[in-house]
């Protein structure tokens, strides 16, 4: 069995390495999506493509329409839906991108440190799995392909 994974949330750390380098080392079939990772380039996608817009708030508007058009196609294709949500700055798309996976009826795994435990219990919630370390998530990974637990 193979399976599409759509790694969410948080840019600034390297979990989405971790994970895809551990689904590599466990010999997993797995392919791997995301948002666009590069802060700069996502912020100024829209402009890029489309032109400028006379008020910054509407250049936010125009990068986040393309990136919605990446992000639920991604989603929607999707048989996992990974969501990280990092310690040094709110992910409030990532909630969104949660919340849309849900809503869908895609399995979800939600990853995130302890501290974020009662602000995220609504999303934790909608998950069929909550883990704290990007391993983690190899390792349900590798058990839903494999039936296999960690060594």
């Amino acid at each position: 069995m193979s399976m599409q994974v759509y790694l969410s949330g948080e840019i600034h750390t390297d979990w989405r390495e971790r994970i895809q380098a551990g689904a590599t080392e466990a010999e997993l079939d797995v392919s791997f999506s995301a948002p666009v990772t590069d802060h700069a380039a996502s912020d100024d996608c829209g402009v890029a493509i489309l032109g400028e817009e006379e008020k910054a708030f509407w250049n936010d508007h125009v990068g986040a329409g393309l990136n919605a058009i990446r992000t639920r196609t991604l989603i929607e294709r999707a048989d996992v839906v990974v969501v990280r949500f990092g310690e040094q700055y709110k992910q409030w798309n990532a909630a969104f991108d949660a919340g849309y996976a849900a809503a869908l009826g895609k399995p979800l795994i939600i990853l995130h440190p302890e501290a974020h435990d009662h602000p995220l219990k609504e999303v934790d919630r909608a998950a069929l799995a909550v883990a704290r370390e990007p391993e983690q998530v190899v390792h349900v990974l590798r058990y839903v392909l494999q039936g296999r637990l960690p060594d």
